[in-house]
């Protein structure tokens, strides 16, 4: 007699009791679904990346809309400000910055340049949407608990809406800056074609880590304070009010460890001085020649921004079926 075992990947038995299998050396015996599941059912990056680009992604992709749609009108229902608010955020990170570098400026006896402060500008915007997604996205699964018993849907959908809702609001500071730059003086050339693709790595990279603390926080409640520290101090590590050549050949280095830093940069330097990012760029220092801008820092930022991304996808995935344990 011929083994009866399902050949099928999906056809999996009743959850609540083991499927039954007969062979010619005995009788029927139960096998247990989670161990039928396990051996069927192996881990597969391929399959994984199919199921949240195909089955989850486009499939629920007005699901998205709609949760980011809402994420909106929330931030924004009854307000007095309005759209103001995002820009806001931005204009204190400038004002800030300038009164750091116009210290700076006054102890070293240089002039501040208008375009100090369109670097800090242009910087300032990325920044608070990473700071902006990063505070909202985290608790995008707590604050959803009730939504995410009540229905099934890609929980990836939670944290990537709160950062396609920030998004919007980088999107009115961004336009913004485009009209007041002229203005003051800063005139754009064909540096600003490299926007797109550094603000493609952006969000990118922020998706990437929403995804990742958003699941962490999870399962770990104290991850958000954990984070609200690192946003708080991050800027004091981070290339916003000054630029990382200011510190030494070793210092500016280190500072451009971090992957935001190149993306900063990479906008400071093509927006605001039209510099093209396959060049290098060195700048002359009272302590001698520091390498300033290198094609390699750019490679470094796109590498990080498209692993972090894919790696938050597939761990956030995969966990996914844990979350009612801990809802």
């Amino acid at each position: 007699m011929p083994d009866l075992i399902p050949d099928l990947p999906h056809a999996a038995a009743s959850p609540t009791s083991g499927s039954r299998t007969s062979s010619s050396n005995g009788p029927l015996t139960d096998t247990s679904d989670a161990a039928w599941l396990s051996s069927a059912r192996k881990p597969s990056i391929r399959r994984d990346l199919r199921e949240i680009f195909v089955d989850e992604f486009w499939t629920y992709r007005g699901l998205a809309y709609e949760l980011t749609r809402r994420d909106i009108r929330v931030r924004y229902k009854q307000t007095i400000m309005g759209f103001g608010w995002a820009v806001l955020m931005p204009m204190l990170i400038v004002l800030s910055g300038a009164l750091v570098r116009y210290a700076m400026a006054f102890v070293s006896g240089h002039h501040l340049a208008i375009e100090e402060l369109a670097g800090i500008a242009v910087k300032a915007i990325p920044w608070s949407f990473f700071v902006g997604s990063m505070g909202f996205a985290t608790t995008s699964l707590v604050g959803n608990a009730n939504l995410m018993t009540k229905i099934y849907f890609p929980r990836e959908m939670l944290p990537l809406a709160a950062t396609l809702a920030q998004s919007f609001d980088s999107a009115i500071g961004t336009i913004a800056l485009l009209i007041i730059c002229p203005l003051v003086g800063v005139h754009f050339g064909l540096g600003l074609l490299w926007f797109p693709l550094l603000a493609a790595c952006v969000f990118l990279y922020t998706a990437g880590s929403a995804l990742l603390t958003g699941c962490a926080n999870l399962f770990l409640r104290d991850v958000k304070y954990l984070v609200q520290v690192l946003l708080t101090f991050g800027i004091f590590f981070t290339p916003v009010f000054f630029e990382p050549y200011m510190f030494g050949r070793l210092g500016a280095r280190i500072m451009m460890l971090n992957p935001l830093a190149p993306l900063l940069e990479g906008l400071r330097l093509s927006v605001v001085y039209n510099h093209q990012l396959l060049e290098p760029l060195v700048v002359t220092t009272v302590h001698g020649p520091v390498v300033a801008w290198s094609p390699w820092y750019l490679a470094y930022s796109v590498t990080w921004a498209v692993v972090i991304f894919f790696v938050g996808l597939l761990v956030f995935h995969r966990a996914e079926n844990k979350f009612a344990e801990y809802v």
